[in-house]
């Protein structure tokens, strides 16, 4: 029934850092671009891979922040190769990492930036031996 997980979806404050974010420091690919009935932009897609998506929606504002204590969002994990080989790229566009590459209670290496907008992102490596490749 439930085949995965088809996108992710932000608001986000500046579509243009966003971007900048999301396909230049990431690389993943901008899909494509929609406009409301009014032409206005509305959405920009991102594509991860043949079946993953980020959403990207023109408009947020930071006056209402969400603390990440709260109930709601919490993060956006995606799955890498090589944890040093990611963190030493995402370093070597100018952004500082929140957490540099360790290994988690679950064996899997993990490092840790924010978006633009301030919304987490972990990267996971997974171990051989890890529960989500074991159980």
């Amino acid at each position: 029934m439930i085949k995965g997980i088809g996108h992710t979806a932000y608001v986000v404050e500046d579509m243009e850092k966003a971007l900048e974010f999301y396909c230049g420091v990431l690389g993943f690919q901008k899909l494509f671009e929609l406009h409301d009935r009014e032409d206005k932009p509305w959405i920009v897609y991102i594509k991860i891979n043949k079946d993953n998506f980020i959403e990207l929606f023109y408009g947020g504002t930071t006056k209402n922040k969400v603390d990440m204590a709260t109930t709601g969002y919490n993060h956006l994990c995606l799955e890498v190769d090589d944890i040093h080989a990611i963190a030493d790229h995402i370093k070597s566009k100018g952004l500082t990492l929140d957490v540099e590459p360790k290994q988690g209670l679950d064996l899997n290496y993990q490092c840790w930036v924010k978006d633009p907008d301030g919304n987490r992102i972990e990267f996971m490596q997974y171990h051989p031996e890890c529960p989500q490749l074991t159980k």
